[in-house]
Protein backbone atom coordinates (compact mmCIF):
# COMPACT_ATOMS: atom_id res chain seq x y z
CA UNK A 1 0.00 0.00 0.00
CA UNK A 2 1.36 3.42 -0.92
CA UNK A 3 1.14 6.28 1.49
CA UNK A 4 0.54 9.89 0.49
CA UNK A 5 4.22 10.67 1.14
CA UNK A 6 5.56 8.02 -1.23
CA UNK A 7 3.02 9.02 -3.87
CA UNK A 8 4.17 12.66 -3.69
CA UNK A 9 7.83 11.66 -3.86
CA UNK A 10 7.21 9.55 -6.96
CA UNK A 11 5.49 12.43 -8.74
CA UNK A 12 8.19 14.95 -7.85
CA UNK A 13 11.11 13.03 -9.36
CA UNK A 14 12.93 15.05 -12.01
CA UNK A 15 14.94 12.19 -13.47
CA UNK A 16 12.02 10.30 -14.96
CA UNK A 17 11.30 10.54 -18.67
CA UNK A 18 8.03 10.01 -20.43
CA UNK A 19 7.80 6.76 -22.34
CA UNK A 20 7.31 6.89 -26.10
CA UNK A 21 3.69 5.84 -25.85
CA UNK A 22 2.81 8.77 -23.55
CA UNK A 23 4.60 11.20 -25.86
CA UNK A 24 2.58 9.83 -28.77
CA UNK A 25 -0.60 10.16 -26.75
CA UNK A 26 0.22 13.82 -26.00
CA UNK A 27 0.69 14.54 -29.71
CA UNK A 28 -2.48 12.67 -30.61
CA UNK A 29 -4.52 14.53 -28.01
CA UNK A 30 -3.14 17.88 -29.16
CA UNK A 31 -5.25 17.74 -32.29
CA UNK A 32 -8.49 18.09 -30.33
CA UNK A 33 -7.62 19.20 -26.78
CA UNK A 34 -5.80 22.05 -25.05
CA UNK A 35 -2.57 21.71 -23.09
CA UNK A 36 -4.44 22.02 -19.78
CA UNK A 37 -6.90 19.29 -20.76
CA UNK A 38 -4.10 16.94 -21.82
CA UNK A 39 -2.26 17.60 -18.55
CA UNK A 40 -5.32 16.72 -16.47
CA UNK A 41 -6.18 13.72 -18.63
CA UNK A 42 -2.72 12.11 -18.50
CA UNK A 43 -1.79 13.37 -15.01
CA UNK A 44 1.48 14.96 -16.14
CA UNK A 45 2.63 18.59 -15.66
CA UNK A 46 1.60 21.27 -18.15
CA UNK A 47 5.23 22.20 -18.71
CA UNK A 48 6.00 18.63 -19.79
CA UNK A 49 3.06 18.59 -22.19
CA UNK A 50 4.14 21.93 -23.61
CA UNK A 51 7.73 20.75 -23.98
CA UNK A 52 6.72 17.59 -25.84
CA UNK A 53 4.50 19.56 -28.23
CA UNK A 54 7.19 22.21 -28.82
CA UNK A 55 9.84 19.57 -29.55
CA UNK A 56 7.46 17.82 -31.94
CA UNK A 57 6.76 21.06 -33.81
CA UNK A 58 10.45 22.00 -34.08
CA UNK A 59 12.04 18.62 -34.76
CA UNK A 60 9.16 16.58 -36.10
CA UNK A 61 9.87 13.76 -33.65
CA UNK A 62 9.10 12.83 -30.07
CA UNK A 63 12.22 10.69 -29.60
CA UNK A 64 14.68 11.60 -26.87
CA UNK A 65 17.62 13.52 -28.35
CA UNK A 66 21.20 13.06 -27.10
CA UNK A 67 22.40 15.59 -24.53
CA UNK A 68 25.16 17.95 -25.45
CA UNK A 69 28.19 18.13 -23.21
CA UNK A 70 31.60 16.84 -22.52
CA UNK A 71 32.16 13.19 -23.46
CA UNK A 72 32.74 10.69 -20.64
CA UNK A 73 36.29 9.65 -19.85
CA UNK A 74 37.13 6.00 -20.29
Amino acid sequence: MQTAFTNICERMGHSQELCDSKRGTVIGCRLCKSICDISLLLNIPRSTVSGVITKWKQLGTTATQPQSGRPCKI
